[in-house]
């Protein structure tokens, strides 16, 4: 038989090329290691046999010879594609329903899972991708033969014969088959990245344990001896105790303060070193806050060690081996934020889907578990369920705040019940009590601003919180000068500087009056006397109090922090923060309403989640619906791309992201106008980028406001339409603008 080729390499003789059996065997080999922790090595070795069989076909062959150095992903989608025909072949030899497993994985391992039937282009559907496979097939007829004595008899395990967990399984499946196949053909054709890849070697967690124990222990030594800091000791304790229990689902409730971030990491660490778990995966809701996590975690276990996947880091943060172990992330510890966690769970491109099969047998940290998006809560809680019961993960719920995912309303699936890791009888909500809330007689009664810009210059140090990045500019105008704007119409590297000097002002004792959005609530550690909240969901009202005597400065003096929860001079906006808002003021309205309790966010989430018309249910349909079927020609279709397309915790369609002027911006503006976008220059301008409603921002350009200085990468113009104390002044130009929804 004529000698059959994976890979050419530029300028370089056919003996030098790769053997295709020796690219298949070497996928099949590294594919069914990574899914041997989930009981799928069998299916994921078939998946790296058939997932290039088509290049026996002799016009891919000739295309080698004639084109050294191919990209075969470039060649997949040209005329004759190399995919469809292990796609075929994995049908016609084990059958509509274990081939078309298969099939997907095979015809989607550069293109993407693919829906069975496709509204985009009548290529991107399976269904038309196997009669091409099905023809390509015929001309490999030897070859397959050959190949199929190296197919392995499988059967689902026990997890996924039942119709609602197939969809992860075929997409961590396919992650095994993507990864291995990028490796093998990255080991061939470029050495040098693949070196990078395994020449830093990444300390065990047993390493990283010792760290954290030395780290720890100092800071246990040096801390101040008060009654705050020793209830953050216990609760260290208790986590720790925790983890020596059976992996699964756990709960850690603590209030906000209360050194939830540096306890559940040593609860991972224990747990993940006690079970022989592979990593950590430390899961942010906001890029705004993920900074500060991460930069705790590299001081603690070194840069190396930690590895930051989000779409706001900077460039300088990373190194030739952390943008490859991004790619899979196959480092011990990876921070992250909720989009890219669960968009990949639901994803369907094979960039984003590489990375899975490493979540399998890890311990996942969510922190602040609260903002997960009500609109997608099936298909989150769902798959949740899935990781921790069939994939060895162990996934802890952090926040001050638990939602009551446990008892969702049908037809949302509910979460198993966690495992509380701090037990009952500690009750630190009463023991950490910091604050006293204060809120209206009457919560329709609502306050004016004027009034309540009054109110706040009483204090030296005061923190208002707001709904709306409109309220937020209009209370501000009403304050003395020195006040701080604090909202996300400053771009990323503004809102660092402008945290780090509250940070100062409030040590300093300086006087500190500060209006923001809600984007304070999650993790940005100040610490307030006195903190003004606008109506809202309770556990924003909750999450804002965190803010307020955070250290029990207070507590030393005999007193108390001081919430005061106001009605603002309009509603929040309709939607999911008009429904909070409501929720609160029904909760309210009861005798013994006692904000501060564990038991009100059970109750106060009871009845959010039971006002919700959508949890995302539409993914069973996407993805369930069709798995099984009476006529086994109809099952397994099912709609990979079109859900990916759906799963979407920020409606990127709904905002544009606007580069604006500030600080080091002008220099990479200038640079994309010249050169076009790279990976660096993009890279650098998130820090300087801004998000608009997309019909704003089409206002602005028209204006004059904007410019397009690439395609779809929009640019502020005049200088002075963002400003240090504002940040993006769009509520002074005459636009059709209300309001702006949002942090």
């Amino acid at each position: 038989m004529t000698p059959l080729y994976a890979h050419s390499l530029p300028d370089k003789p056919q003996a030098d090329w790769q053997p295709l059996a020796e690219h298949l065997a070497a996928t099949a080999k590294r594919a069914a290691e990574f899914a041997a922790p989930f009981a799928s090595a069998d299916w994921a070795t078939n998946a790296g046999w058939l997932h290039d069989l088509g290049k026996a076909d002799s016009a891919f062959q000739g295309y080698l010879l004639r084109e050294n150095g191919l990209d075969d992903a470039e060649y997949d989608s040209g005329r004759v594609n190399h995919s469809s025909a292990g796609a075929a072949y994995a049908e016609e030899t084990l059958g509509p329903c274990a081939g078309r497993i298969l099939a997907y994985l095979a015809a989607g391992h550069h293109a993407g899972l693919p829906d069975w039937y496709s509204a985009e282009t009548a290529n991107a559907a399976l269904s038309v991708r196997m009669g091409e496979g099905r023809e390509n097939l015929g001309r490999i007829r030897e070859y397959a033969a050959k190949i199929s004595g190296e197919l392995i008899p499988a059967r689902p395990p026990e997890f996924a014969r039942k119709p609602e967990n197939v969809h992860l399984w075929m997409r961590m499946l396919y992650s095994c088959l993507v990864d291995a196949d990028f490796l093998d053909t990255e080991a061939f054709m470029d050495k040098q990245k693949a070196g990078q890849r395994t020449a830093a070697k990444f300390a065990a967690l047993e390493q990283l344990k010792e760290k954290m124990d030395a780290h720890l222990a100092k800071l246990a030594a040096s801390a101040p001896k008060t009654p705050v800091n020793a209830i953050r000791q216990e609760i260290l304790t208790a986590c720790r105790a925790a983890a020596e229990s059976a992996p699964g689902l756990f709960s850690l409730t603590v209030p906000t303060g209360g050194g939830k971030t540096l306890s559940g990491m040593a609860f991972a660490l224990d747990h993940a070193v006690k079970h022989g778990k592979a990593r950590i995966i430390y899961v942010i809701p906001y890029t705004s806050i993920i900074e500060q996590t991460a930069a705790i975690l590299r001081g603690i276990f070194g840069d190396e060690n930690v590895i930051e996947h989000h779409s706001n880091l900077a460039p300088e943060k990373e190194t030739p081996r952390s943008r490859l172990a991004a790619e899979n992330w196959d480092a011990p510890v990876v921070v992250t934020t909720n989009v890219q966690f669960f968009e990949s769970l639901y994803a369907a491109k094979s960039s984003r889907c590489r990375k899975l099969h490493n979540i399998a047998n890890s311990v996942v940290i969510l922190d602040e578990a609260q903002l997960l998006p009500p609109g997608l809560l099936s298909p989150c809680v769902d798959t949740m369920n899935q990781l921790a019961q069939n994939y060895g993960v162990t996934l802890v719920l952090a926040t001050a705040t638990q939602p009551a995912l446990s008892t969702l309303p049908p037809p949302c699936p509910k979460l198993a019940p966690p495992r509380e890791i701090i037990p009952p009888e500690q009750k630190l909500y009463e023991r950490l009590k910091r604050t006293e809330f204060h809120f209206p007689a009457d919560l329709n009664a609502t306050s004016d601003w004027a009034g309540l810009a009054a109110r706040l210059q009483q204090h030296e140090q005061a923190l208002c919180v707001v709904n709306t990045r409109r309220d937020c500019y209009d209370l501000y105008r009403l304050m003395p000068e020195g006040t701080i704007h604090l909202s996300a119409l400053m771009c990323g590297e503004h809102r660092s500087k402008i945290i780090a000097e509250i940070k100062r002002r409030i040590t300093a004792n300086e006087p500190c009056r500060v209006i923001s959005t809600q984007l304070v609530e999650a993790g940005v550690d100040f610490d307030f006397p006195v903190v003004y909240r606008a109506l809202a969901g309770l556990d924003s009202i909750a999450q804002a109090a965190g803010r307020c005597n955070r250290e029990g400065k207070l507590n030393g003096e005999g007193k108390l922090g001081q919430v005061h929860v106001f009605v603002p001079p309009k509603p929040a906006p309709p939607g999911l923060l008009r429904k909070g808002e409501g929720t609160t003021k029904e909760q309210a309205s009861r005798a013994d309403f006692a904000p501060d309790a564990p038991s009100e966010y059970t109750r106060y989430f009871n009845l959010f989640y039971g006002k919700l018309n959508d949890t995302g249910g539409v993914f069973r349909d996407w993805l369930v619906k069709n798995v099984q079927a009476l006529n086994q020609a109809d099952c397994f279709k099912l709609a990979f791309r079109t859900a990916a397309a759906n799963f979407k915790l920020i409606d990127d369609q709904a905002q544009r992201p606007i580069i604006v002027r500030y600080g080091e911006s002008d220099h990479w503006i200038n640079q994309v106008r010249m050169i076009g976008p790279t990976r660096e220059n993009m890279r650098r301008l998130q820090r300087y980028t801004v998000n608009l409603p997309v019909y704003l921002a089409e206002k602005m350009k028209t204006n004059g406001l904007l410019e397009e200085v690439h395609d779809n990468i929009l640019v502020q113009t005049m200088p002075n339409s963002y400003n240090a104390q504002i940040g993006l002044d769009v509520f002074r130009e005459s636009l059709p603008i209300e309001d702006i929804t949002g942090v």
